[in-house]
């Protein structure tokens, strides 16, 4: 019995024993937390710039009270409150608990972010740092990446004012197992914008004089202010007359009255002007500048067509480069005139509906060779420098910067043209006559072997066509022999040099030899002689005919002539 109540007290201990340590050790799992969670304490002492937090179950552990502060506030901490805490590690060298606020925070702010992300809502956050390519962003716990693109709606040169400032902010991405996030400013800026600009649009109509501010210039124009929303001034509609850049006529910050020429519901684009708040220079344009009539202009601009010309303030004409000169014909318009210099123009046509006004600048000075047709009739003597030589004559510089063309037939009486020519060079001093001025093709005919007179005129001057004349055999050639009358040379071709086929041979002829020949042309022009022997023998040959029979009536040729002769000599 003994035995067995001894047995029973030692396996009811042994019960006891087991309950005991199965309590005891539940009692740690409750009170005892998890390393690496996030649990909670309470502040039982502020000291040394450190809070000390009971964690439970007897532990405590320290945080530097910078850690409860947001950027750029003071710490708000005290005894008794009550604090989430990271617990990093249950117990270090000292026996305390290693806790973290910060971490505790970050954590914390994660979770409230990713809700926020998930349901694209703004947070609340401060810039605290400037780091490569933006600045750091305090979260409430989490730190963020703001680019410098996400900033504001323009870049920001100095972001001093933005830092430590309580602001909302976007979520763009977030990558919790890389602790990234990329948040914006701008995107807020952007919905608040927009919103603004639909209520100032929303006021607006096309035609509405309106009050700006300049707020930025470029080169195309210039954007204004209206009041929370931006117009565009193009350049082309800040003045009627031309403007090459807008600071010419505005600066930044000046206040401006403006017209409202377009809006664009979709994009809330708005198209301003300024001209159209002044009278239309164009309105009076065509009483004002009647065709034909002169008048001065400043060169504004200058193209490979041609020249602009403000003619008034708002009103340009263009001088095509065909009116510029009479004599520059293939240079470039800047070579004429140059930009901002004062030219008299006149007024060739007027387009109203394009807006265009077609100037002459040659047209305010006399043509040049009508000036020297009045100044050198046929007949003066002239002199000037060879220009030009060409495979047809010679080009003679004159007054008035024209030119006046030798063709080779003018050169000389003696030589061939093609020979004469090679007589000049570029640049040669020569005289010559004038033989004929053309003022509408521009040209003036010249002759050098004129000179002293029309020698032609004055050797054939009794000379017509059908003449019966005496010339000098000066030359014998294979087509022909060349003759001369009165120092006038004229070439008779072979099949000229006889009736008789037998005898159109050149070689039957002398230098030097006197023969009768028929006159067949008288050319002035080209001051030449058509001259033939076979029409002066036919010619003979019809009027014997005529006077001593025909061959019908049983008189022969021989015969005729016999008689013809023999009443010569009688």
């Amino acid at each position: 019995m003994e035995s067995y109540k001894g047995t029973r007290d030692h396996m009811a201990q042994d019960t006891s024993m087991e309950e005991f340590e199965a309590l005891l050790n539940e009692s740690f799992e409750m009170d005892t937390p998890e390393e690496g969670t996030v649990v909670k304490g309470k502040v039982i002492a502020v000291e040394a710039g450190q809070a000390i937090i009971d964690v439970g179950y007897k532990m405590e552990g320290r945080v530097d009270l910078k850690e409860f502060a947001d950027p750029g506030e003071q710490p708000n901490i005290k005894v008794g409150d009550e604090v989430e805490v990271f617990l990093r590690s249950a117990e270090n060298a000292r026996g305390e608990a290693v806790v973290s606020r910060e971490m505790a925070r970050r954590e914390e702010a994660w979770d409230r972010l990713e809700k926020a992300y998930a349901a694209e809502e703004r947070v609340e956050g401060a810039i605290f740092g400037r780091v490569k390519g933006g600045f750091t962003v305090d979260l409430g716990g989490a730190v963020a990446f703001l680019p410098g693109s996400q900033v504001d709606v323009r870049p920001v040169r100095d972001a001093g004012p933005l830092m430590g400032l309580k602001q909302p902010f976007q979520i763009l991405k977030m990558d919790r197992r890389r602790g990234n996030i990329v948040v914006s400013r701008r995107a807020i800026l952007e919905e608040s914008r927009a919103e603004q600009r639909a209520e100032v649009i929303g006021k607006l109509s096309e035609g509405d004089n309106v009050d700006g501010v300049v707020k930025n210039i470029t080169e195309y124009g210039a954007f204004v202010d209206l009041g929370g929303v931006d117009g565009l001034l193009h350049v082309t509609d800040m003045a009627w007359r031309r403007v090459n850049h807008p600071s010419e006529i505005l600066a930044i910050g000046e206040t401006v009255k403006v017209q409202v020429i377009k809006i664009n519901k979709e994009t809330h684009r708005i198209s301003l002007g300024m001209k159209q708040l002044q009278e239309d220079p164009w309105d009076l344009v065509a009483a004002k500048y009647p065709l034909e009539s002169t008048h001065t202009g400043r060169v504004t601009n200058i193209t490979d067509y041609g020249a602009f010309v403000e003619l008034e303030p708002g009103v340009e004409g263009l001088v095509h480069v065909s009116e510029m000169s009479w004599t520059k014909k293939n240079v470039h318009p800047g070579k004429i005139v140059s930009t901002s210099q004062e030219v008299e123009v006149m007024v060739l046509e007027i387009d109203q509906a394009k807006r265009r006004v077609s100037l002459g600048l040659k047209q305010t000075m006399r043509n040049p060779w009508e000036v020297f047709a009045e100044t050198h009739p046929e007949g003066t003597e002239v002199e000037g420098e060879v220009k030009n030589i060409t495979e047809f004559g010679l080009f003679i510089g004159l007054e008035g910067e024209i030119d006046g063309m030798v063709h080779l037939s003018d050169i000389s009486w003696d030589e061939r043209g093609e020979d004469a020519i090679q007589n000049y060079r570029k640049g040669d001093v020569v005289q010559a006559v004038v033989s004929e001025v053309d003022t509408e093709k521009e040209r003036i005919s010249l002759s050098i072997k004129n000179l002293g007179g029309d020698k032609f005129a004055e050797a054939v001057g009794g000379v017509k066509r059908g003449s019966i004349i005496t010339v000098t055999v000066t030359s014998i050639e294979d087509g022909g022999i060349e003759v001369e009358y009165e120092g006038m040379k004229s070439f008779i071709r072979r099949s000229d040099l006889s009736r008789d086929r037998a005898e159109q041979r050149p070689d039957r002829f002398s230098v030097g030899d006197k023969v009768d020949v028929r006159v067949t042309n008288v050319d002035s022009k080209s001051h030449r002689l058509g001259l033939s022997i076979k029409a002066r023998e036919i010619a003979e040959e019809k009027e014997a005919v005529e006077q001593y029979g025909s061959s019908d009536s049983g008189a022969s040729l021989g015969d005729i002539l016999g008689a013809a002769l023999k009443s010569d000599k009688d």
